[in-house]
């Protein structure tokens, strides 16, 4: 059997780790996206990928604790921020992710906030990691609270139910965290038993309790189905997993990834758990106040190439599709993808990316809420053969940025900056 194992509103465990008195209260962790970054003054940062995977995000790591008293979530009398994360006693007053901090704060005035603290949350998964790869053989990791196990040849199935409860219990005594465990023949439908395991709870699909427990379950509810899927099948008069798996005509002639769900849905489909998740892209994004200043934005654009660029590096890979978004006010946006097979270096880059700014801007009367850089298709992996045109001179160029990688790894991304960005 497959099992997920997913850790009960990981952000707020891990704040509860810290702080004991947290406990049995209502308590959000969020804020505002880090702007810090594009501060003129030099910051002490480095990036965290201490936890491999292909869907564990980037973390830039300042050399500084970051105040979570609720004074920091003011700005001009004014609480801001988006939360990420909510204890189910905050959920009890109808609180959400995603949800502002100002209305969660006025559904609970109880409501206690707290700042993401990712230097623990990378810890605490890592540790994590490390105690399930003593007890289960096959351990992949999805995500930096998510994790996929195979007990085939290792429990036997009719066991399975005592080993997960016992699993969840010695992780909770070791780590402090509270997790719930989903186990079913299939790593998809062990997700799905996750979800109505929770909180800190197990739940074990067999076969002959497959058609009871997935019919009824809402389209929307299964990873995978996103809006415009959902929209499909409820255009369809599909709204239940059961009636999903009753249309397999109509769900197939939505195309090859319908074809693929479908299976997934009924059980048909699985995938092996892979131990060494390769990354298959890296990126990194900000979200900050509506900005029209297009010389801002750009110095903005140069910053946000700069730490990439520093990643990439760290990771000693080279990147072949490059991919810039912008989102502007009232909710417009716009994006650019390029492909380049050529030596990376950071002076290259950064030209790149302020070139795909240019021409990604279609709405240069709005402003700009949001920057996205991301670059993806690494050769090692996509197998794509380097352009040899100005070889000699981009290899001087690599030594280069290979000497300035140095320097930043001693002394922080911001040892070295573009006059650009001044």
């Amino acid at each position: 059997m497959k099992i997920h194992i997913d850790i009960d509103c990981f952000f707020v465990s891990a704040a509860r780790i810290a702080d004991a008195s947290l406990e049995h209260k209502p308590v959000v962790i969020g804020g505002r996206s880090d702007t810090k970054i594009f501060s003129r003054e030099a910051k002490n940062q480095t990036v965290n990928f201490e936890n491999s995977g292909s869907f564990v995000p980037t973390f830039y790591k300042a050399y500084e604790t970051k105040d979570d008293d609720i004074g920091s979530f003011m700005e001009n009398g004014r609480l801001r921020g988006i939360l990420t994360t909510a204890s189910y006693e905050a959920r009890a007053y109808g609180i959400k992710t995603a949800m502002s901090l100002r209305e969660a704060k006025e559904r609970c005035e109880e409501l206690i906030i707290k700042a993401p603290n990712m230097s623990l949350y990378q810890e605490l998964s890592h540790k994590l990691h490390a105690f399930l790869s003593r007890k289960i053989p096959l351990i992949e990791q999805a995500s930096i609270d998510e994790f996929y196990g195979d007990l085939s040849g290792w429990v036997a199935d009719k066991d399975v139910p005592e080993f997960i409860d016992r699993l969840r219990h010695e992780i909770k005594k070791e780590l402090q965290l509270p997790v719930s465990i989903g186990a079913a023949k299939t790593r998809y439908i062990a997700k799905l038993a996750t979800t109505y395991a929770k909180p800190f709870g197990c739940k074990t699909i067999y076969l002959w309790q497959f058609d009871t427990f997935v019919n009824p379950i809402k389209v929307e509810d299964f990873a995978g189905i996103g809006r415009s899927m959902r929209n499909k099948l409820h255009a369809a008069q599909i709204h239940t997993l059961g009636e999903l798996r009753k249309r397999r005509g109509t769900v197939e002639s939505f195309g090859p990834y319908a074809k693929e769900l479908y299976k997934r849905v009924n059980g048909e489909s699985d995938t092996a758990i892979n131990t060494k998740q390769k990354r298959k892209s890296i990126g990194i994004s900000r979200t900050f106040d509506p900005l029209f200043d297009r010389a801002e934005l750009r110095r903005r654009v140069h910053i946000l190439a700069r730490h990439l660029s520093f990643a990439i590096l760290k990771l000693d890979v080279i990147p072949t599709v490059f991919h810039l978004s912008i989102n502007y006010e009232m909710n417009q946006k716009s994006h650019i993808n390029v492909s380049k097979a050529e030596i990376f270096t950071e002076k290259k880059f950064d030209a790149l990316c302020l070139e795909m700014f240019h021409k990604a801007d279609t709405q240069k009367r709005l402003h700009v809420i949001r920057l996205s850089i991301n670059c993806s298709s690494f050769t090692k992996d996509s197998r794509k053969e380097l352009s040899l045109i100005g070889f000699e001179e981009e290899k001087k160029m690599q030594t280069l940025s290979k000497s300035a990688q140095k320097l930043r790894e001693k002394y922080g991304i911001d040892a070295l900056k573009y006059g650009s960005e001044m």
